[in-house]
């Protein structure tokens, strides 16, 4: 069982490998690739391209829980939706990362940052940002702001982004993500149903960064972001957000 995801409808967890130079796109290159990640993953049967050009391989979006992989112009992706246990997500960005550096010609050098994203999404019909605002505080400063008679509010993203190292090389940032906008939102009462979505992301940047590999550095990010989950990302925005939708 997944132990991070039991406040959210859905939850995923993505890995992204920014790189300086655009990535290969040449046929045997790409199909070669894809093949050897569907090895590991038989499931990753639908292959395709985006308009905008991106490669992208993915499984059954039908079902609760699909996997996906896409090449971008500058950065390769890896997805999970809704992994019963986070390792059945680490098991697919570590072979992922391990096949990248020989079969797409990526190496330390090219890498711009390492991303580890964990996700989850809250089905909400009502005014997304009004329910964030009130499941996490605006803060002391802004309180007044909320008790003005006649109105409500349209828009709260908050997010944050903190080094975890005196290099500034790694880093993480929390955001959420809210969609209904003011003032479709406000005075149609037309509220659409796409997620809230928090998002924490580690990030890794290279460059003057450490001289470890991808493994390596995905590995350490894991267990950071997992402490940080725990200790913070949970029980302070993922569980007060799961309790203030509730009680709707």
């Amino acid at each position: 069982m997944n132990r991070f995801n039991c406040d959210a409808d859905e939850s995923y967890i993505n890995v992204q490998l920014n790189t300086q130079l655009e990535l290969p796109t040449h046929r045997d290159t790409v199909l070669h690739f894809f093949e050897q990640m569907k090895k590991g993953f038989p499931e990753l049967k639908n292959f395709y391209t985006r308009e905008n050009g991106d490669l992208v391989l993915e499984g059954d979006k039908e079902q609760d829980s699909h996997r996906w992989l896409a090449i971008e112009s500058r950065r390769l992706c890896s997805g999970h939706f809704n992994p019963s246990t986070h390792e059945e997500s680490y098991r697919q960005h570590e072979l992922m990362l391990d096949l990248a550096p020989h079969l797409l010609t990526i190496s330390l050098l090219d890498c711009e940052a390492l991303d580890l994203m964990f996700g989850f999404d809250f089905n909400y019909d009502g005014n997304h940002d009004e329910i964030v605002a009130e499941a996490l505080g605006v803060g002391n400063g802004l309180e007044g702001f909320l008790e003005i008679p006649r109105t409500r509010v349209t828009n709260f993203e908050p997010s944050l982004t903190m080094a975890l190292d005196d290099s500034g090389q790694l880093q993480c940032r929390l955001a959420i993500e809210t969609r209904p906008r003011f003032p479709t939102a406000v005075r149609g009462r037309d509220f659409p149903r796409d997620p809230i979505s928090v998002f924490f992301t580690v990030r890794q940047y290279w460059g003057s960064g450490p001289e470890i590999t991808f493994l390596e550095s995905l590995r350490r990010q894991r267990e950071i972001g997992e402490e940080i989950l725990r200790q913070a990302v949970i029980p302070r925005v993922v569980r007060p957000l799961a309790q203030a939708i509730a009680s709707r």
